[in-house]
């Protein structure tokens, strides 16, 4: 063997031993250790569903295989949990938030201090899928068609006027001028979709196509909730070829359009999930790639095939860098968007 042969046999080996030795540091955190998914929505809802069944697959690709469990705690638009990750919970990678998909929009869309925790600098994993916004109303509803909605009055549920379902249809009313009135303290979609069907209330504003496909669908087939309008600058394909209205083609100008742009860029995340700021980088790397494992796993298609779920998922790095782009956006735009999604008092 000659001697440049021999360096470079020298080297491979080395990497070889360092990349093992690596590995094994990993699986050394995580072997034996319980990972927590902590959703901060009710149990039963569309994200509750997400979360529980990448629970079920992400062990197997999280160096060590933990143990992996599911809790929920709904609260404040998924900031109770947020607050929990970020300030209490374990920093070493045992413990991932699943919020609602508005959540990482907290420094943009709220008043940051009351929130006790930055969003910014959370270490997102990733996102499940890139799904579509709809308002969905009963049959019974006074309006059936979303150009009405400028005429007559709806009254729509939402969890808190800080979640996307509270404030959503409060951006319409803001920027567009419809008419919505909210009902805000519903801990998750189930409990909002049940009030749908009660009479309590219109409707509501902030569900997910994919929650609609897997425990709605029975609903949305026997006409007992229908779909208003799509909330999103582009249009879901499907939703498109039913001839459903986009709320954004309804603007009058362009900075109408830029406000709901930036309210409605959470579609991109729609289901996110993250990690404490303090997690150490190498282990949050670790967890990013076992996230998209994960979404990519066979077992775990074939059931969500099974269950109607869309799967799409969006790497922890363009999360994050979608969220910088949001949060570098022009001040006084920001502003704005902030404002349009506040009850007029």
């Amino acid at each position: 063997m000659s001697r440049v042969r021999m360096l470079a046999a020298v080297v491979l080996a080395a990497c070889v031993s360092s990349a093992s030795a690596k590995a094994q540091d990993l699986a050394s955190i995580w072997k034996g250790k319980t990972v927590t998914i902590v959703v901060g929505t009710s149990a039963g809802g569309g994200y509750d569903t997400y979360a529980r069944m990448m629970g079920r697959y992400i062990g197997r690709h999280i160096p060590g295989n933990p143990t992996v469990v599911v809790a929920n705690m709904p609260g404040a638009g998924s900031h109770l949990m947020g607050g929990y990750i970020a300030g209490v919970a374990a920093k070493d990678g045992t413990f991932i938030g699943a919020p609602f998909s508005a959540q990482p929009l907290g420094p943009v869309l709220e008043d940051a201090p009351q929130l006790r925790y930055d969003p910014a600098k959370l270490n997102y994993l990733g996102s499940a899928d890139v799904d579509a916004f709809l308002c969905i109303i009963s049959k019974n509803a006074p309006v059936k068609t979303f150009a009405q909605t400028f005429e007559s009055e709806l009254i729509m549920a939402g969890t808190a006027e800080t979640g996307s379902t509270g404030y959503l249809p409060v951006l319409l009313n803001n920027v567009l001028g419809t008419k919505f009135r909210m009902v805000v303290g519903y801990p998750g979609t189930r409990e909002m979709t049940n009030a749908i069907e009660k009479g309590e209330v219109h409707g509501m504003c902030g569900m997910n196509w994919s929650s609609i496909q897997t425990q709605y669908a029975h609903l949305l087939k026997t006409g007992e909730i229908s779909i208003l309008a799509q909330e999103g600058m582009t249009g879901h394909p499907e939703m498109d070829r039913m001839g459903v209205p986009r709320t954004a083609d309804f603007a009058k100008t362009e900075e109408q359009r830029r406000i709901l742009e930036i309210v409605y860029s959470q579609q991109l995340s729609s289901r996110p999930y993250f990690v404490a700021a303090e997690v150490a980088p190498e282990r949050v790397t670790a967890l990013r790639r076992a996230f998209m494992d994960t979404w990519k796993d066979p077992d775990l298609l074939a059931e969500a095939e099974k269950m109607g779920l869309q799967v799409n998922p969006v790497s922890g790095e363009d999360v994050q860098a979608f969220l910088a782009k949001i949060y570098a956006s022009p001040p006084d735009l920001l502003k704005k968007a902030k404002e349009a999604i506040k009850v007029k008092r």
